[in-house]
């Protein structure tokens, strides 16, 4: 398939939304960044990247991250770590704190906010430095020695993180989290500000095109573990648009509110996408475009 020309293609159909949307206000670093910025990576499960637009220029990554502490967590301590956290849909807001309390302090799933801190505190536990341990583990996927935190963003994000630190707190009151809170905050405002490019996205993501393999060709997950992050991306990975994104796109998928995503079509390649306009859930509009247009152009999707 010739990826470059279903880029550019791609390219000049989303070209009326970018711009559309806005970005992310709530952490100051993000509200600055220019919402009319466009970049899209495709990488093989060969490692062979392409690219169109800013798929170089690096991004907060936010809450795509969480994946990748999902997959690390999982990899290094087993699937006890379910007992602490769902595998369903929210329905609710990212941040919300409504459901922890009907649900025992046990988040609906690992990529809302109090679902991934848990599994950050696993990482935390099981690692002793979780952020540096994701840093590391990105660095080597994505092939680029060079990914780093920006503390700016970090900074921004921990003076402005008081409803995190409620929903940490309401969970250590149920005991599912370890660390102390403090601690784990700090860990993950970090790894919220790990800046990637798309093609850094794309790369670090093919171990799930990969069933569980990694650039080097060991082993992180297991075929079905590697099914079920990529089922749980599929479900949960667009805050409360999980539907939405499953119908227009049809693929596993996570965003941030950098104005990233990731998705992946398994045995075949995975995407980054990266446009700073969001739509009211979070979401990017362009974004989200762009995908949808990759699965309608080329027939890849998971149905």
């Amino acid at each position: 398939m010739d990826y470059q020309a279903v880029l550019a293609r791609i390219a000049e159909d989303v070209a009326p939304q970018v711009g559309s949307g806005r970005p992310a206000e709530y952490i100051p670093a993000l509200a600055a960044v220019d919402p009319h910025r466009f970049g899209m990576a495709i990488a093989d499960v060969d490692g062979k990247v392409y690219g169109i637009g800013d798929w170089q220029r690096p991004f907060s990554a936010q809450s795509i991250t969480k994946v990748f502490a999902l997959a690390l967590a999982l990899a290094q301590g087993g699937d006890s770590l379910w007992d602490r956290v769902g595998r369903e849909p929210s329905g609710n807001p990212f941040n919300s704190l409504v459901q922890l309390e009907h649900e025992n302090g046990i988040p609906r799933n690992p990529f809302i906010n109090a679902g991934a801190l848990v599994v950050t505190d696993r990482l935390q536990t099981l690692t002793g430095d979780a952020s540096s341990e994701l840093l590391e583990f990105l660095r080597q996927e994505s092939a680029n020695p060079e990914l780093a935190f920006d503390a700016e963003v970090a900074e921004s994000e921990s003076a402005h993180g008081d409803r995190n630190a409620a929903l940490a707190h309401f969970m250590a009151s149920y005991g599912n989290i370890t660390n102390p809170v403090p601690t784990l905050l700090d860990h993950y405002f970090w790894q919220c500000a790990i800046e990637m490019s798309c093609a850094d996205l794309a790369l670090a993501a093919r171990f799930l095109a990969r069933h569980g393999l990694r650039a080097d060709d060991s082993r992180l997950l297991t075929r079905s573990e590697a099914k079920q992050v990529n089922a749980v991306m599929l479900t949960c990975g667009t805050y409360d648009a999980a539907g939405e994104f499953a119908y227009r796109v049809g693929l596993p998928g996570k965003s941030g509110v950098g104005g990233g995503i990731v998705a992946v079509v398994p045995g075949r390649c995975t995407l980054g996408v990266w446009s700073p306009g969001l739509d009211e859930r979070g979401n990017s509009v362009a974004g989200v475009a762009a995908l949808e247009r990759f699965t309608t152009l080329t027939g890849l999707s998971v149905f």
